[in-house]
């Protein structure tokens, strides 16, 4: 469980579409000085993609699930869309002299792995799948009516176990029954294993929104970097906290399965993210961490503590492995949300694991989650 409040921006986008295939070499990067930072404006980065950038009056509202491809940001903001799924910047997307800069960190720790994965060196190479069902024993993690955390991520990674082992893949738990691991311990079974990933599976909560809903996934934060839930985000004002060197890895992870999930499970979008939780700056190894839902919300709470629901979420969470599996085999992007909702009903997710008709967030009564993107000017 973590707890990630988000604020509201009146701002406007900019508007980029995405490629696979750089229009001209990375030496023609053009970076811009501000405060002793590098950072390049959109229309570098839309150019380096083979694209051209617009900026246009504020009007227009865009549905994200109906874009193809898109690279959005938001001025002033660390929010940004790419493919159809909310991400999140290190540092704000910021104004100077009528141009939108990104900072040189987030080109190439942000959005080059999550718009080109199938590049990011040694992505995909996996033999060995370390599931961590978060909490266990005497701690219960979050608590809803319906059960607890622990038991609920213990059941997902009982389920998603055997769909790893039929796509070929050696799987070891950090837990396999109720009882709770340091942890230290978590990571360092992660790191014993030969050619491995690591996915810690969670739910969410909170005690200041109890209609906040949805998926988000986790990754380690870059060297130099405020993680997504840091309110000082100057670069002048962070300490030179360690990375690893499986940043770029890890964050593809994040996308591969992240996708899949919202493309197969019709949640509330929160954002791919960074953290410095300690399972993600112990383990050395790709590594993800995924809070699939809110035990605090009451309709997502009922889903949470429905086996069948629990089956789904570990079928989504499997073929996103797969996809990053497949990074380096197939040396192709990997499926996106509106490839997965494109498809329907998911042909890896057999009918008996599909939830009973419990309806989806945004047509549950009692819900009202008001998001920057939903507030913001558009300038597509």
């Amino acid at each position: 469980m973590i707890i990630m409040m988000k604020r509201s921006f009146a701002l406007a986008f900019v508007s980029v579409s995405i490629v696979s295939h750089p229009a001209f070499a990375a030496d023609e990067w053009q970076p811009i000085k501000v405060n002793g930072h590098d950072y390049l404006t959109v229309e570098n980065i839309a150019k380096f993609y083979g694209l051209p950038a617009e900026v246009t009056a504020p009007g227009g509202k865009i549905q994200i699930e109906t874009v193809k491809h898109p690279l959005e940001f938001v001025r002033g903001s660390r929010e940004v869309v790419i493919n159809g799924a909310r991400s999140w910047l290190c540092f704000p997307l910021i104004e100077q002299n009528g141009k939108f800069l990104v900072s040189r960190t987030d080109v190439a720790k942000t959005i080059e792995p999550l718009v080109r994965p199938q590049r990011v060196q040694n992505v995909g190479k996996v033999q060995t799948v370390v599931l961590d069902p978060g909490h266990g024993g005497h701690d219960k993690g979050a608590v809803s009516r319906y059960g607890n955390e622990k038991d609920f991520a213990l059941d997902v990674a009982r389920k998603l176990r055997p769909l790893l082992q039929a796509k070929g893949l050696r799987v070891v738990m950090t837990r396999e029954g109720d009882y709770f691991v340091p942890l230290d311990v978590r990571a360092q079974i992660a790191n014993a294993a030969r050619d491995s990933i690591f996915v810690s599976i969670h739910f969410n909560a909170t005690d200041r929104n109890p209609n906040a809903t949805g998926f988000e996934i986790f990754s380690f934060t870059p060297r130099g970097a405020p993680s997504t839930s840091d309110n000082a985000v100057a670069p002048s004002s962070l300490s030179m906290q360690a990375g690893t060197l499986v940043d770029s890895q890890s964050l593809a992870l994040s996308a591969c399965v992240y996708h899949s999930l919202l493309g197969h499970i019709p949640e509330f979008d929160r954002g791919i993210k960074r953290a410095r939780f300690a399972v993600l700056r112990q383990t050395k190894v790709p590594a993800v961490l995924i809070e699939g839902g809110f035990l605090t919300e009451r309709g997502e709470s009922r889903l949470i503590a429905n086996k069948d629901w629990r089956t789904k979420l570990a079928g989504a969470i499997s073929v996103g492995i797969e996809n990053y599996q497949a990074l380096a085999i197939k040396n192709q992007p990997p499926m996106l949300v509106a490839d997965y909702r494109r498809q329907g009903p998911s042909k890896t997710l057999a009918p008996e694991q599909s939830p009973p008709p419990l309806p989806p967030p945004w047509q549950r009564p009692q819900i009202s989650q008001p998001t920057s993107l939903e507030s913001a000017v558009i300038v597509p």
